[in-house]
């Protein structure tokens, strides 16, 4: 304001100053202070709040503080503090969940005065309209968690209108409209720059590549089988546009964001699986069943069923010695693998085993019962695996593997793991078929599988890569021999389509000795996470003309890379090993389609290694 009276700061590195000073003046003289961006500021935010509290005390009475935060990533994160939340009148802003909603805000943002500033109006009317499309749909994909997205986004109302001010400016100065230019900073600057997943990135782009084009000039369908096309605009004006979308929209489902039907119902047991979590949360541990009285027999019986299944540690020192002479050999890479899989399984062993029998010391009186035994009391209560409320100290998840499994399912996963890793240990040869969801670190086996062909080929190491190939085995005992340059895995599953079975595929092809077939197919209704097939994953010398991208896990930089080989013929999946995808990516999977990659793109299609239940 001209008067000085109202002050807004975007919260950063360096602005902790600044911030706190204008407060302090404004606490004495008065004025409106607004700060945005406060969940960036976490660690400065005590000292904020205090600083608030001794300038409350004797503020001037017009003096005004005012906040702005996203909530955080994950529902147990906090990044503002309690007491200020309390004192605050909170105001939220969120966008609707349902496409026609996100559709009608996003065109009511504009207005005919908006079309008439373009000195083509027809062409800027037809590609706004598309744009407010696109703004609702990357909206409304955000409630099917992380098939939509895997992290939520901020796409706001300010990308939109800023894209609309830039899409003016180039459809002014361009005898055609420039397609290229804009699909590249809508996609990549405006909203690609909220993004940070590389796969999230893939999305983004893609669903412009598919509706910013000649189409939205020619009757163009919006989403692919649901019958909303774009109007003629030469036909259309602000408020038939409007009337259109009350109109013409057909009812909301998955096919309107490019995904398959199947996304709806995951995304009501996800909601349904987080409600329930929720409500655990909040009505604590019941003390009945601590003392396993209960019909169950309580914690007690959980507790002894899990430590008379808890299978032997590794004997380490043996399986050293009968590594060493196999070190030197062409699989010797292969033998790091089991050895490094089974120390980390011995720390988890070891854990699980201290941690059980405190507790069962401390249930009979032989111990005290420290936080720790009442938060792995409070766990085994509610089938939860510990660690996985990040309140509890006592955390077998920290050496586990990512997993979002109950404690039931969890235990028995490690079962199976350790069954694996005792077949493997007992003679360190190759496994034929590795069940590669059952690896701490699946990425160690297509590491060695590169480093054993980059000795066998002479090449070097960092210009290897991997590619994917669907077997026509459904069974590990089906498979006889080692692929050339490769590894069979098997245990995979498909989120967002399936791979068809054995007697659906028609063209079978051999892929060095390998029978191969099959390609990217529509899932069959209530089948949401369809089984893969037996994966011949093979390690090849990477291609001058492919593109290298960085995917960052777990927020800690650059932890792999993907060649994207831009192939129509072949949609490079994702495999990560959860659900919850996002940091848990594993590698790039190429996998056939005959649909062209984009329909999968937009689907979410990527392999998981485990299911959640």
């Amino acid at each position: 304001m001209a008067n000085g009276k109202f002050v807004m700061i975007s919260m950063g590195q360096g602005q902790e100053k600044p911030a706190e000073s204008c407060m302090e003046r404004f606490g004495q003289e008065g004025g409106w202070l607004l700060l945005q961006n406060c969940h960036l500021m976490e660690k400065w935010l005590p000292t904020m709040e205090r600083l608030f509290e001794v300038t409350a005390e004797g503020a001037h009475k017009d003096f005004r503080l005012m906040l702005s935060a996203e909530p955080p990533g994950l529902s147990y994160m906090k990044n503002m503090p309690e007491s200020l939340m309390q004192v605050s009148v909170k105001v939220a802003n969120e966008a609707p969940a349902d496409i026609k909603s996100n559709l009608r805000r996003s065109w009511a943002e504009f207005s005919q005065q908006t079309i008439d500033t373009c000195t083509k109006p027809t062409q800027f009317k037809a590609c706004l309209f598309m744009l407010c499309w696109f703004h609702a749909v990357v909206q409304g994909r955000r409630r099917f968690g992380q098939q939509g997205w895997s992290r939520k986004y901020p796409f706001n109302v300010s990308d939109l209108t800023i894209c609309c001010d830039v899409l003016n400016q180039y459809i002014d100065a361009s005898p055609d409209v420039p397609y290229a230019d804009l699909q590249y900073i809508f996609g990549e600057i405006m909203y690609g720059g909220h993004i940070t997943d590389a796969w999230d990135r893939r999305t983004n782009n893609t669903y412009l590549e598919v509706l910013l084009c000649d189409g939205i000039f020619k009757n163009y369908e919006f989403a692919a089988g649901c019958g909303f096309r774009s109007p003629n605009p030469e036909e259309m004006d602000f408020s038939k546009y409007a009337d259109y979308i009350e109109t013409a929209l057909p009812a909301e489902s998955p096919p309107l964001f490019g995904l398959h039907m199947n996304a709806e119902l995951a995304y009501l047991v996800n909601y349904q699986t987080h409600l329930f979590n929720s409500i655990m949360v909040m009505s604590g541990s019941g003390g009945d069943d601590a003392g396993g009285d209960s019909a169950g027999g309580g914690v007690a019986a959980v507790m002894q069923n899990l430590l008379d299944r808890l299978p032997p540690e590794f004997e380490m020192i043996g399986i050293g010695v009968m590594a060493k002479p196999l070190l030197e050999e062409e699989a010797g890479p292969f033998v790091v693998v089991c050895m490094q899989e089974c120390k980390r399984m011995n720390y988890l062993l070891q854990l699980i085993r201290t941690t059980l029998e405190e507790l069962e010391k401390g249930m009979a009186g032989l111990l005290n019962m420290t936080q720790k035994m009442e938060d792995l009391t409070d766990a085994l209560s509610k089938n939860q695996t510990p660690g996985r409320n990040v309140f509890h100290t006592c955390n077998w998840e920290a050496l586990a593997w990512p997993s979002v499994k109950f404690l039931s399912s969890w235990y028995a996963d490690m079962i199976r793991r350790c069954d694996q890793l005792t077949f493997w240990s007992s003679d360190l040869t190759r496994l034929l078929v590795a069940w590669m969801p059952g690896m701490f670190n699946a990425i160690a086996l297509i590491t060695a599988l590169m480093q054993v062909t980059a000795r066998s080929e002479a090449l070097p190491l960092d210009k290897m890569t991997t590619e994917t190939h669907c077997t026509m085995y459904w069974d590990p005992s089906e498979a006889d021999h080692h692929p050339k340059d490769g590894q069979l895995v098997n245990g995979l599953f498909m989120e967002g389509a399936r791979w068809p079975a054995k007697e659906e595929v028609d063209d079978p092809i051999d892929m060095d000795g390998t029978p191969c077939g099959g390609h990217i197919t529509e899932m069959k209704l209530k089948e949401v996470l369809p089984s893969m097939p037996l994966l011949y994953i093979k390690s090849i010398e990477v291609q001058a003309h492919w593109s290298p991208q960085s995917i960052a896990l777990g927020g800690k930089g650059s932890g792999a890379v993907a060649f994207f080989r831009h192939d129509p013929g072949t949609y490079e999946c994702p495999t990560y090993t959860t659900t919850f995808r996002g940091p848990t990516y594993v590698m790039l999977g190429t996998l056939h389609t005959v649909h062209g990659s984009a329909k999968w793109t937009l689907a979410g299609v990527a392999m998981i290694c485990q299911s959640d239940d």
